[in-house]
């Protein structure tokens, strides 16, 4: 066990992730906007709630500064703190929403991986490990999803640059690509969703608790080895073979 920072804690995946930290016994430091929320989180165990906007480079800063101050080193990120905005098509894209997608998908998962890389770094012993939550849309995108597609395909970039500018330094980086997963976000895809066709199409749907538990596997791993890419999926869901 050691000491991980998750954002995005408060609902969805990130709350699973570290729920089952927690009860794993892993010192866990949550960051979201909603602190009420992550204070009943980490009421479970050794845990420490951050009010944290990820877009907000001062913020991280002061957030990752807490999280050594209380525990005194960081073993893993799980940077998972994400949004999806509305659906439409490129030339109906408002910019507002072009950049508020890259603002948390893009730059705050940057700013959290840096913040992570330069304690890992300067600790004694030295090292750690980065998670970054990709997405099977940085793989195969969805209609009408051009933000989302293009944040999570910078998203592949990003983790592996993280692994080769991490490797003299002991630090492991790498990406869970996740698809229908049940949480409050994804719920209407049981209900229907656009296909490539155009039509309307429920999808099947996968439990939280299977990518939590991915999730820890990659983190529990010995610092020899590494989940470069992961993808975890609804076994019925149509990716394979969407376009």
């Amino acid at each position: 066990m050691g000491v991980m920072v998750v954002t995005g804690a408060s609902a969805g995946i990130g709350r699973a992730v570290a729920e089952i930290a927690l009860a794993q016994g892993w010192q866990v430091a949550c960051l979201a906007r909603r602190l009420d929320v992550l204070q009943d989180v980490v009421a479970a165990g050794d845990g420490l709630a951050i009010a944290c906007d990820v877009t907000d480079a001062a913020e991280v800063a002061s957030a990752f500064a807490q999280v050594v101050a209380r525990f005194g080193r960081i073993d893993v990120l799980f940077n998972n703190a994400g949004l999806f905005p509305k659906a439409a098509l490129p030339d109906e894209v408002a910019l507002e929403d072009w950049n508020a997608c890259m603002a948390v998908n893009l730059t705050g998962m940057f700013l959290c991986a840096r913040a992570a890389f330069g304690q890992m770094r300067t600790q004694d012993p030295q090292g750690g490990r980065i998670i970054n939550n990709g997405s099977i849309s940085g793989q195969v995108p969805r209609p009408r999803a051009m933000a989302y597609t293009v944040s999570k395909h910078a998203i592949n970039g990003m983790t592996k640059q993280l692994a080769l500018d991490g490797r003299p330094f002991n630090i492991a980086a790498g990406q869970i690509d996740v698809g229908n997963t049940r949480t409050e976000l994804a719920a209407q895809m049981e209900k229907g969703v656009m296909q490539a066709d155009g039509s309307i199409q429920p999808e099947a749907m996968m439990e939280v608790a299977e990518v939590a538990n991915a999730v820890m596997h990659m983190a529990a791993l010995p610092q020899g080895a590494n989940v470069l890419n992961m993808t975890v999926m609804a076994t019925a869901m149509p990716f394979v073979g969407r376009g």
